[in-house]
């Protein structure tokens, strides 16, 4: 017996459309490949439009090399500087022009102009250089998020190294093994961070790792903590103010990089296997970003913008960093938690920075959803612009509530989708152009094509789900190191590519569909599936059925696993005031039988203040398995609410 394809629901309440509000007036022209046209006879030369948003120092001759495909070469010929173009061509008009705005977790404020950026970033690269760093070295960063991330990021890319950024909230050996990974020459970390009221010392974590490998790096410590805390440096070790000051007013000429040549590491988080090395080259990358930064989130010099995104993950380096600042927009970076010291926070930083553009996650906003819109509804919200959403699909009932109560019905929502391994971007409507529809993401952005195919390789018609390819390159994707192309191809290129042929199509390991306007929906992970029987459900379709009862405002659903036999769980937030909770647990299991099948229907409702989420606003599956399955939970240290883990464990043992 074949086993049945995952359940979906209907694709109905996907399809309500709505103009862009009449509010909306984009800034700049959106660049778009030969004006939206990057047919066959345009393509690749459809992509010039995009790279001539960059700075070149010596152009490029060839857009791409496609003779070692599927592994791609952008741009080849060209020279460039990632820090030189977030940096240095925007001194001449706008060297007083606020760059970062920062908002530490006890109230501190930093604001940075373009210029005082070149100054620390030029002051880091010397001293960087004056430890030992050379062109194509690489640094490792472990730090939270504070200004010293992106300036040493920046700093790296402005003397040719590669930057690997490491999440503040990884555990020693985490850190020491992406450090091995790619035999990094040097750290940057700090003595510590706060999560909430603790205090976590970062330095004795970094320290930790450090004593795991053999060889010693030279290691640069930002004193976040001050006098409160008192900091030990080591042997090989530095005050990062210290560095500055002795460094101060050097002249650092920006290192030409090829291209093709790579810009940073980056490894997946590990939540789901083994973290994985990921690397992405400068000029593709940056073009990819630059063009992507303007034609979807409308950003030009002096637009600002907040993305919540931690820089350890893909979203951090590409709109809190990169693209922002190659367009000379201001970044917003707050420190902490967003509840931290209260519910008004994210508001506050709204509204006392004038942010235009706000970007998040669909768990963000159901936490918002879940605190009440008495909070938005308190602070004046009108410098809003344009918001947006990444990370996992936002379900209809989520992106009405974004909509209404945050935008407040004149701001667009740009639902992207896009993963670590494309770099920027390839699918979300573009504001002020596009039709929006709640729960889609969008259409292919232009020179992007994809299609939506069955297990072996057939193109679907709209409204049938499958496999979400993209069938063409771009320039922001991966370009593997020669160490890591065999797991490149097999994972990315493998399933529905013909090589025989010379016929690459790059599998993203996602579900979708596609309605009859070309818009895609994105159903989830082939992976997020639970298997009842031999019926495979998508459990973001399960959520999508569970979130539509009212007061729910969000859904896990996982597998409890007996002898002989699976059943469906669910753990479930409720807004605020939601007393009946049995009447609400009979709603969610009839609304899983009445829009999956009777056969979902769960076995347990559990009620929880919070999921468990990591920091780039993923659920954290495989935590709510363990609870479930009577396993001890492990992995908390990619939580941004780890204190959820022992409350869920009380009550499902309560259950």
């Amino acid at each position: 017996m074949t086993e049945e394809r995952p359940a979906y629901l209907s694709l109905k309440n996907r399809t309500v459309r709505r103009r862009t509000p009449q509010a909306f007036d984009r800034n700049g022209t959106a660049t778009e490949p030969a004006d939206g046209d990057c047919s066959d006879h345009e393509w690749p030369a459809c992509w010039d439009a995009a790279a001539s948003l960059l700075e070149w120092s010596e152009p490029y001759d060839r857009i791409v090399d496609e003779e070692n495909a599927p592994f791609y070469r952008w741009f080849v010929g060209g020279r460039l500087n990632a820090a030189e173009n977030c940096i240095d061509r925007h001194l001449e008009e706008r060297k007083n022009q606020v760059a970062l705005r920062w908002e530490g977790k006890r109230g501190e404020r930093r604001t940075y102009t373009y210029y005082d950026l070149y100054r620390e970033v030029s002051a880091v690269a010397a001293a960087l250089r004056d430890l030992g760093v050379d062109e194509d070295d690489v640094v490792t960063i472990y730090l939270p998020k504070l200004p010293e991330l992106p300036i040493t990021m920046l700093a790296c890319a402005r003397i040719g190294a590669l930057h690997n950024v490491v999440f503040s909230g990884f555990a020693p050996n985490a850190l020491a093994e992406r450090m091995q990974r790619v035999d990094s020459r040097a750290l940057v970390t700090c003595d510590g961070s706060f999560r909430e009221e603790t205090v976590i010392d970062q330095k004795r974590k970094a320290d930790t790792a450090l004593a795991s490998i053999e060889e010693s790096r030279p290691t640069v410590v930002v004193d976040r903590l001050g006098s409160s805390h008192d900091m030990h440096l080591g042997e090989n070790q530095y005050d990062y103010d210290d560095l500055v000051e002795a460094f101060a007013g050097a002249n650092v000429s920006p290192v030409p990089r090829e291209a093709t040549d790579p810009l940073f590491h980056i490894h997946t988080s590990g939540t789901t296997g083994e973290p994985r090395r990921m690397t992405h080259s400068t000029g593709g990358y940056l073009t990819g970003v630059a063009w992507t930064a303007q034609t979807v989130f409308d950003l030009v010099p002096g637009t600002t913008i907040w993305c919540t995104a931690d820089a350890g993950w893909i979203t951090g380096h590409s709109y809190v960093v990169y693209g922002p600042l190659l367009s000379g927009a201001t970044v917003v970076l707050a420190e902490g938690s967003l509840r931290y010291p209260d519910r008004h926070r994210p508001w506050e930083v709204i509204e006392r920075n004038g942010v235009e553009v706000f970007y998040t996650t669909p768990g963000v906003i159901r936490t918002f959803m879940k605190w009440g819109e008495s909070f938005p509804s308190s602070h004046d919200l009108s410098s809003l612009r344009l918001l947006g959403s990444v990370g996992e699909p936002i379900g209809p009932d989520t992106w009405e509530w974004y909509y209404t109560h945050v935008g407040e019905e004149r701001c667009p929502i740009v639902d992207t989708w896009w993963q670590t391994e494309t770099g920027c971007v390839l699918i979300s409507v573009r504001p002020g152009i596009d039709e929006l529809k709640p729960g889609s993401v969008g259409s292919p952005l232009p020179g992007i094509e994809i299609q939506i195919v069955d297990e072996d390789g057939r193109e679907l018609p709209p409204g049938e789900p499958g496999y979400l390819t993209i069938d063409r390159p771009w320039p922001s994707m991966l370009v593997p190191l020669e160490g890591d192309r065999y797991w490149v191809l097999a994972e990315y290129w493998q399933a529905f590519s013909d090589p025989r042929a010379d016929s690459w199509q790059y599998f993203t390991g996602d579900r979708a569909v596609v309605d009859d306007d070309g818009y895609v929906t994105i159903i989830g992970r082939n992976d997020d599936v639970i298997t009842i029987g031999n019926r495979r459900i998508g459990t973001a379709e399960l959520e999508a059925a569970i979130t539509t009862v009212d007061g729910v405002t969000e859904a896990a659903a996982v597998a409890e696993r007996t002898i002989g036999e699976t059943a469906l769980c669910v753990f479930a937030t409720l807004e605020q005031g939601q007393q009946d909770r049995t009447a609400i647990q009979d709603a969610v299991a009839d609304a899983v039988a009445e829009h999956v099948g009777e056969f979902a229907r769960p076995a347990n409702v559990v009620f929880t203040p919070e999921l468990p989420e990591t920091y780039s606003g993923k659920t954290m599956y495989k935590l709510l398995e363990r609870i479930v399955n009577d396993r001890l939970p492990t992995d908390s240290d990619t939580l941004r609410n780890p204190e959820v883990v022992g409350e869920l464990t009380t009550i499902w043992n309560q259950e």
